[in-house]
């Protein structure tokens, strides 16, 4: 995805937080907090996926072991036996935060158990650290690091090259680095212990995407790209003989050294006026494949070829798929079927509309065929099958125009590989997820193969905001790139990120502290409303109107009755607001840019905080004014929230190292605030239900306490703190939001950057699992039904139901029943339970929306799959009773 906008700002913020460390808090010596540590079990709440997958690694003499790399939501490990995905770098901690980027994976062929990670997230002062190298010696389950002299760049221009990163075949202590920045090419003799520089070789390169960018993203060298081993030229303890690296140089893309890297020419007769981001050898044939690009992508390419190097001979075959004149892409997705080493794949990553594309060739590159093809235009004809009923909001609830489809093929396709020991098998990044499949050589027979996510367990999205209700949907979560999602179980993936409208990047959300259907969000769009609300806890939302001058999302805050809300957003002063947004006026006495929160008891009061001022208003936001609040922090790294239940609670965390950082409390509405003793710096701060034995809500706080930096919970008002992460489990920077459960005691959601939502419970508490539903339901009275099919595609649907009590008394509990006319089958269920005996289907509520007034709806939806019709059910019965149609 495109997710550089969308971090620059967040991890530039990140990057001032951590400049150093913190520098005393308080003029005179403070009490330190008593701290303890508590054992806690983490998952992520499910979305599978959300980012970019730039790298896929098989090992080459181990069947099942392969590995996966995100840009900025560390490495991966398949397990094969539940088709999952097992995270390796969640042991990162804050002040290391850059390594959850990972620009190269290299599997040890020599010994399976040794791998490695070339880690680092920017090349420019965004990123504080250098880059490192990490080596196991367990396939991940721990690591050793040496640190680099220089950085690496992860979520980099170009991080879909490569890999950058490789061992030698024949003797694995040698490996190979290709570093960006103008740093060369990097070798080590002892198993990635320590490195130099190999200065004979003689391209640093010399291609950046934009030189003229003054922040130093665009504008850096992307330098050494890839390193290949020829393995037919060395054997069992001796260093490999022939070794070819690309370079990002257009004309000078690829080299060669014959002598174990001691000397190094460019390859004669290469093309130029392109970058080679693949260069995959055939060693049994003697062919090195590239992969061409004019840009270096992931998201940029706008011509490209593929060309075939004989190693024997030098001759080079311009073996392109299409012409030169008809790409409008770059190739960069290059992979060889070991099994068969004449099939070779490539992908056009950089092909956005209508789709990407994936060319296949068993006769070394003579001929291809594609995955899609024109018939009559704008009609095509697939090669495959796509089943996304596992992750089904990767049709983005699109429904487009042809050519285009939904769900797409693919974008930022760069990583693409055959399984080698298993022809069939194929799996290939996005820019959101990992597709694969398993029956790939139905291609050749002309049948369809089929195409489905192969990503759970890997979760790479960055977090802007989090909240848990006190009835609804246990959490929502506001996200870059993909929006965000209202997460009715978390551990199910749910149904689709939010719609209408569907913002590129959520920046901020809030919902009705005493009215929880109300609920509030902004965020990034190209074109269209910058806020959207719902009414139904985030399942349905419609788009507000933005005052002129809006750019961007900023924050927003819901008074406490769901009747007016102000928002603080980007391009223009803060705003408030009486009803859902149609008719926005300026807020006087704040400043533009201000954070803003509402008071969780009193509708009329909100809050604000810019550059050290904290900002009252009780009159919904028409008025502010500063309070008289001192000490607090002078920048704006800082996030505050009001306590739910205690009008004029609140609590307020953040700071830098240069000046006041920690945590901060007010009783009297934010006039005045009492900074907590021992609390060394404070970051993000939230609420959640009280221990069995105490009067006020637990708090939870990402921080430093004690000289430690973690998670932490405090259950009596921040006067002792414990410690709920461990080392193993600190996921780099987790300063941006973080809530506990207001239903379940101990439970806290923390946002990350890069590994989605993770959600941690006491290991001796109630909250293991999600609430299961309650006792069976016996409703009673009329009732009525609105079924409408929201979107279909090949061979699935999704579908919404909303269920209406018609009579004159409340439900405690309800079970629907319907009848599919057809061969439907309900493949995920959200905001119900659901069973099916034959053709039947029914749905019972879960715990939270058992009671339904006189009057009042319950709204779920589900996705499924169909073949011939769709047609809707006849009849819906509540027990013996049929429901109405609408």
């Amino acid at each position: 995805m495109r997710r550089t906008r969308t971090l620059t700002v967040l991890l530039a913020l990140a990057a001032g937080l951590l400049a150093g460390p913190p520098t005393a808090l308080a003029a005179e010596p403070a009490p330190r907090a008593a701290l303890a540590a508590d054992s806690y079990t983490w998952q992520n709440a499910r979305i599978d996926g959300g980012g970019f997958v730039p790298g896929i690694v098989f090992n080459r003499t181990e069947k099942d072991l392969a590995y996966a790399r995100t840009d900025i939501g560390g490495a991966y490990r398949w397990q094969e036996s539940s088709h999952t995905w097992t995270p390796l770098l969640d042991h990162v901690g804050w002040d290391d935060w850059g390594h959850t980027g990972v620009v190269s994976v290299a599997s040890d062929s020599v010994d399976p158990d040794r791998v490695y990670a070339a880690v680092g997230t920017y090349t420019n002062d965004w990123d504080p650290t250098n880059g490192a190298v990490l080596r196991s010696g367990d396939r991940g389950a721990t690591w050793q690091k040496t640190d680099l002299p220089f950085k690496l760049g992860g979520n980099m221009p170009g991080r879909g090259m490569g890999e950058r990163l490789a061992v030698d075949p024949h003797d694995n202590d040698v490996l190979y680095l290709g570093a960006p920045s103008g740093h060369g090419l990097w070798r080590s003799t002892d198993a990635g212990v320590t490195w130099s520089e190999v200065t004979a070789f003689p391209n640093p390169g010399n291609y950046a995407q934009d030189p003229g960018d003054t922040s130093g993203y665009a504008s850096d060298n992307q330098g050494v790209t890839w390193v290949t081993f020829d393995e037919s030229t060395g054997s069992a303890g001796t260093a490999t003989k022939t070794v070819y690296v690309g370079v990002a140089d257009k004309e000078n893309a690829v080299y060669r050294s014959t002598d174990a890297g001691a000397t190094w020419e460019r390859l004669a007769g290469q093309p130029t006026g392109y970058l080679a981001h693949k260069g995959v050898l055939d060693a049994e044939n003697g062919y090195l494949y590239l992969a061409y690009s004019d840009t270096g992508g992931p998201y940029d390419g706008g011509k490209g070829r593929l060309y075939r190097y004989a190693t024997a001979t030098g001759a080079w075959t311009d073996i392109s798929p299409v012409a030169e004149a008809d790409t409008y892409f770059g190739f960069s997705g290059l992979t060889v079927d070991r099994q068969h080493p004449g099939t070779v794949m490539a992908t056009a990553y950089s092909s956005w509309w209508p789709d990407t594309q994936i060319f296949r060739s068993t006769d070394s590159g003579g001929t291809w065929t594609q995955a899609w093809s024109y018939t009559s235009y704008p009609d095509r004809e697939n090669r495959y099958t796509m089943d996304v009923s596992s992750s089904p909001w990767l049709t983005w609830g699109a429904n487009p125009a042809p050519p285009e489809q939904t769900p797409k093929l693919g974008w930022m396709t760069e990583a693409l590989e055959i399984d080698p020991f298993d022809s069939d098998r194929m799996m290939y990044g996005t820019g959101a997820t990992i597709y694969g499949t398993e029956n790939l050589t139905n291609w050749d027979s002309g049948s369809k193969f089929a195409i489905e996510p192969m990503v759970r367990g890997l979760e790479e999205t960055a977090v802007n905001d989090l909240v848990s209700p006190p009835s609804g949907a246990p959490l929502l979560s506001a996200l870059g790139d993909v929006g965000g999602f209202r997460h009715t179980s978390l551990t199910e993936v749910p149904s689709m990120m939010y719609t209408s409208p569907n913002f590129t990047t959520t920046t901020s959300l809030d919902f009705a502290e005493e009215n929880p259907d109300v609920v509030v969000r902004t965020g990034n769009l190209d074109a269209g409303p910058h806020i959207a609300f719902s009414t139904d806890n985030g399942a349905n939302w419609f788009g507000g109107t933005d005052p002129s001058g809006v750019s961007g999302g900023g924050t927003v805050a819901a008074g406490a009755d769901g009747s007016r809300f102000v928002w603080s957003p980007q391009g223009t002063g803060v705003q408030y607001t009486t009803g859902f947004g149609t008719a926005w006026q300026a807020s006087a006495g704040i400043p533009a840019g201000a954070i803003v929160e509402s008071d969780r008891v009193d509708p009329a009061t909100f809050y604000g905080f810019k550059s050290g001022k904290f900002y009252v208003s009780t009159d919904g936001g028409a008025t502010f004014t500063a309070s008289a609040a001192t000490g607090l922090p002078a920048g704006d790294s800082v996030r505050f929230k009001a306590l739910p239940g205690g009008e004029g609670d609140v609590w307020l965390a953040g700071g830098a190292a240069d000046g006041p950082y920690g945590l901060w409390h007010s009783t009297d509405g934010g006039e005045t605030f009492a900074k907590l003793p021992g609390v060394d710096a404070a970051d993000t701060v939230g609420f959640g239900k009280a221990a069995p034995d105490a009067s006020y809500q637990t708090l939870f706080t990402s921080a430093e306490i004690g000289g430690v930096r973690g998670i932490f919970r405090s259950t009596d008002e921040g006067a002792t703190w414990t410690r709920v992460n461990d080392d193993a489990h600190q996921w780099g920077w987790t300063g941006a939001a973080i809530t506990g459960d207001p239903r379940v005691y101990g439970r806290v959601y923390v946002a990350t950057n890069g590994r989605g939502v993770v959600y941690g419970d006491t290991a001796g508490g109630d909250g293991g699992t999600d609430p299961g539903p309650g006792p069976d339901p016996t409703p009673t009275g009329a009732c009525e039904v609105e079924y409408t099919v929201t979107n279909q595609w090949s061979g699935g649907f999704q579908a919404d139901v909303r269920l209406t009590n018609t009579g004159t008394s409340a439900w405690n509990g309800w079970s629907l029943d319907w009848t599919f006319p057809g061969d439907q089958r309900v493949t995920q269920m959200w905001n119900a339970e659901h069973t099916r005996t034959g053709t039947t289907v029914t749905a019972k509520n879960v715990d939270w929306n058992a009671g339904v007034a006189p009057g009042a709806s319950v709204s779920f939806g589900f996705t499924g799959s169909w073949s011939g019709t769709n047609a809707e059910p006849s009849s819906f019965a509540l027990g013996d009773r049929v429901c109405g149609r609408t």
